[in-house]
Parts: structure tokens; C-alpha cells; sequence
């Protein structure tokens, strides 16, 4: 929870096995009050662990399938995204 100037705001983890689990101590997103923030994602299938490789068209296709699963775990969709960063390799793809 987050104090500030006599008001409380919760933090909400927000967690789903349709997408993958993070490979680090962090969560998959988090919610404060109306707003989530997603953590960066990469290609994995969720059911197989398996990363995607070779297609960049692939790989993103599963991201944002991995971000869509979020999202909706809390009740929003790709429809409210705000904003993206995207970090790639090569800058010809």
C-alpha cells in the first residue's frame, strides 16, 4: 500500500497462468487504481515454457497475446493501453 497526505492506495498484484510467470522477483502487473502497469514480456508460450524464435512477426503475435491475458485477468483489454515500449535488435525488422 502506498500512503499519500492521509489517503491510502492499493497496490494490486495482478497474476495469471495464461501468460508466462516472470523469470524474476516481479510480478506480471500491478494495478493502482484504475491504472495497470504490465511488466515487460517476452515470446513465451505459457503452456510449454517455450520461447518463440526466428519470425518477429511471430514473436510480437505472442506478446501481445501475453498482454491481452494479463489485462483481461484484471478485468481490462488491449482496447485501453495508454502506452508501449518496444526494445528489438535489429531495427530493419
Amino acid at each position: 500500500m502506498i500512503k499519500k497526505e492521509g489517503s491510502t492506495m492499493q497496490i494490486k498484484k495482478i497474476e495469471t497462468e495464461l501468460a508466462p510467470k516472470p523469470q524474476g522477483f516481479y510480478s506480471q502487473a500491478v494495478q493502482m487504481g484504475n491504472l495497470i502497469f504490465t511488466s515487460g514480456q517476452l515470446p513465451i508460450v505459457p503452456d510449454s515454457g517455450e520461447l518463440v524464435k526466428g519470425d518477429i512477426r511471430k514473436q510480437t503475435i505472442q506478446v501481445l497475446e501475453n498482454i491481452k491475458a494479463i489485462l483481461e485477468n484484471a478485468g481490462s483489454s488491449l482496447d485501453n493501453v495508454i502506452k508501449t515500449t518496444i526494445f528489438i535488435r535489429d531495427i530493419s525488422q
